[in-house]
């Protein structure tokens, strides 16, 4: 059954959220997309979706035996140990920092490093060398704090690993058996794939990765990744602050939970690719808006109650 989508579009209109496309997939079938405002379903920056694209790089790996979750940063970057920041003690030395840690984004600081704000003007190009240099507040593990650099890590650690980037990693696992093809995901200076973000994708691209999140890895009848992962990445691995919205219901391994049972990848400026388990659906969303939860909000009213 087709949805309909003119209450989403009229409320998009009336609130001024600036959303360029929706595409709505359940039980494996589009039942509703459209583009607004003459907008075509283009690939654009995805921001932080990427760091879910990331997190499927880390079960594949961990499935392979290159890694596990309590890699520890000084594991991977011995040589970097005469780079990280004065310790008070041993459990504030960054590379202490495990897997897990980064990929909960618990990894001790209050201020994490390699914001967008400062990856403009770093000056030093090895990212690795200016994250160890900066010193934790906290032991690893304890809180949720949002950190982009965390996500730059990860990455780092697999191409330590695995001798691939990250997108050259996943373009044989996951992009290729997707059917997207001639993959951009931008790069730092020292030609690593952010990880982070720099990911492009159009939303009928996006609502595919949803899909196969859906199924539990598998796509068009072929498992690429462990749905083992996929449950332990898109449950909640830790507590995020309440808000009383859709970023306080938790965090998993580079995922955001959702109300309504729900999880979502999700990136600045309205990337969402949402995952309805109990409705057997995905919405996928590209936008350009500061306003991210009156997107959410517009599709919980307005959409979730069609499905």
């Amino acid at each position: 059954m087709a949805l309909n989508l003119s209450a989403f579009q009229a409320r998009l209109e009336r609130e001024g959220l600036h959303v360029f496309s929706v595409r709505v997939v359940q039980h494996g079938e589009a039942v509703g997309a459209e583009n607004f405002a003459g907008a075509d379903d283009i690939r654009r920056l995805q921001h932080s979706v990427s760091k879910s694209f990331t997190s499927m790089a880390v079960g594949l790996a961990l499935e392979e035996g290159r890694l596990d979750l309590d890699t520890r940063i000084g594991d991977v970057f011995p040589e970097a140990g005469s780079d990280r920041a004065s310790c008070a003690s041993e459990a504030l030395d960054p590379a202490q920092i495990r897997l897990i840690d980064l990929l909960r984004m618990s990894s001790g600081h209050d201020t994490p490093p390699l914001t967008y704000e400062e990856r403009a003007v770093l000056e030093e190009p090895d990212w690795v060398k200016h994250y160890l240099s900066r010193p934790l507040d906290r032991p690893p593990g304890e809180l949720f704090t949002y950190s982009s650099g965390d996500t730059y890590m990860i990455s780092a650690m697999l191409e330590a690993v695995t001798g691939q980037t990250v997108k050259d990693y996943l373009v044989p696992r996951l992009f290729e058996p997707m059917g997207i093809d001639d993959v951009r995901w931008d790069t730092c200076p020292l030609g690593r794939t952010l990880g982070c973000t720099g990911l492009y994708l159009t939303t009928e691209e996006l609502s595919r990765f949803g899909e196969f999140l859906l199924r539990r890895g598998v796509w068009k009848g072929r498992r690429l990744v462990s749905a083992a992962w996929i449950d332990l990445a898109t449950s909640k691995q830790v507590a995020t602050p309440e808000d009383g919205g859709d970023w306080g219901a938790g965090y998993g391994y580079q995922f955001w939970r959702c109300t309504h049972g729900a999880y979502r990848a999700d990136g600045m400026y309205g990337q969402f690719c949402i995952v309805l388990p109990e409705r057997d659906a995905v919405v996928a969303i590209n936008s350009q808006e500061e306003n991210m939860q009156g997107i959410l909000n517009a599709v919980w009213e307005e959409i979730y109650p069609q499905l």
